[in-house]
C-alpha cells in the first residue's frame, strides 16, 4: 500500500475508534440512534484497543502518525478519568 494511503487509513482507524469511545463516554451522541449513551467499561475497553495499536507499531509510524496517536490517546485518557470522577450518577446503557 502506497504510503499517502496507508497514512490515510491509519489516521481513519484512530479517528474511527476515538469517535466509539467518545460515544462510550457520554461525550457524543451515538450517531445512530441520536441519543447521548454512558458505557465507560466500552469506553475503557477501546482505550486499551488504542493502547495495544500504539504499542504494536511502535517504530513503525511515521512522526506524524505517532504524533496523532499520543494526542487522540492522550485525550480520551483524560475524558474517561473526567468521567470516573463523576461516578455512577450519569451512567446510561
Amino acid at each position: 500500500m502506497e504510503e499517502g494511503k496507508s497514512e490515510s487509513c491509519f489516521t481513519g482507524l484512530v479517528l474511527s475508534l476515538s469517535t466509539v469511545t467518545l460515544q462510550h463516554l457520554g461525550k457524543i451522541a451515538n450517531l445512530l440512534n441520536g441519543k447521548i449513551e454512558r458505557n465507560l467499561e466500552q469506553a475503557k475497553t477501546t482505550i486499551d484497543l488504542l493502547t495495544m495499536l500504539k504499542e504494536k507499531t511502535k517504530g513503525n509510524l511515521t512522526e506524524k502518525e505517532e504524533r496523532f496517536l499520543n494526542s487522540i490517546l492522550a485525550d480520551l485518557q483524560l475524558n474517561y478519568v473526567d468521567e470516573l470522577k463523576k461516578g455512577d450518577a450519569k451512567t446510561q446503557s
